[in-house]
């Protein structure tokens, strides 16, 4: 038996997709608002944080001016780099398996990530993911230059064709509304994984929502029986 996917290439969000960063996200968080003489993020408020460019979270979030923000992000990713972008990060179970078998099967795969792109290699080398990528994509360190996740995708799909994937029917899996906004402003369909940080409303305009890893193999690749 032979496995293909109905989709040319597949394009990955990281957080709350592929690695569950929150205990580190949560800690740098408080760190970071206390220092600004905010009061520190509950872990179920972590829904509103994870997931958007952070310069616009601690706007939107917090309250803070555009300048405060940026100020907000460069102490917050001071923190990160201090801890090691691999620090209280796990996988999802089953996702690193589905990347190898998506490879294997010979489906081109990239991140589309508001992520800075240092930490999503970073990431993504550590779990030994990035062997089966064609190409990691994510923000730049500013965090506002290339932020925007329908830019992100754009720029995510121009690096794939660059690498000789097929971009013709291209998926995206992501987490957050902004994924399935990012997706449908660049035409590419999404599909939502509910294990992420995320509310029931948000896979609106989804192509499909899955609850678990199999649901989402399922839909990504296809077996064919020779018989």
């Amino acid at each position: 038996m032979t496995q293909r996917s109905p989709f040319s290439c597949i394009l990955w969000d990281v957080d709350g997709t592929l690695v569950d960063a929150s205990d580190g996200i949560l800690r740098r968080l408080s760190v970071t608002l206390t220092h600004f003489g905010l009061p520190a993020p509950t872990r179920a408020e972590l829904v509103h944080w994870i997931g958007p460019p952070l310069y616009e979270s601690f706007q939107h979030h917090a309250g803070m001016t555009p300048e405060g923000a940026a100020d907000a992000v460069t102490f917050y990713r001071a923190l990160g780099k201090a801890d090691g972008y691999t620090t209280d990060v796990k996988l999802y179970p089953g996702v690193a398996e589905l990347i190898a078998d998506l490879d294997a099967a010979g489906v081109p795969q990239g991140t589309a990530s508001s992520k800075p792109e240092v930490q999503v290699a970073a990431l993504m080398a550590h779990f030994g993911l990035a062997e089966h990528l064609a190409a990691i994509t994510g923000a730049t360190p500013d965090e506002k230059t290339l932020a925007n996740k329908a830019d992100i995708v754009a720029e995510a799909l121009r690096r794939m064709q660059a690498a000789g994937a097929d971009v013709s029917r291209p998926v995206l899996i992501g987490d957050r509304h902004h994924d399935v906004d990012g997706g449908t402003a660049n035409g590419v369909p999404v599909i939502f994984v509910r294990w992420g940080f995320s509310w029931p409303h948000e896979a609106d305009g989804a192509q499909a929502a899955v609850d678990d890893v199999a649901q989402l193999r399922a839909l990504l690749l296809l077996t064919d029986d020779p018989s």
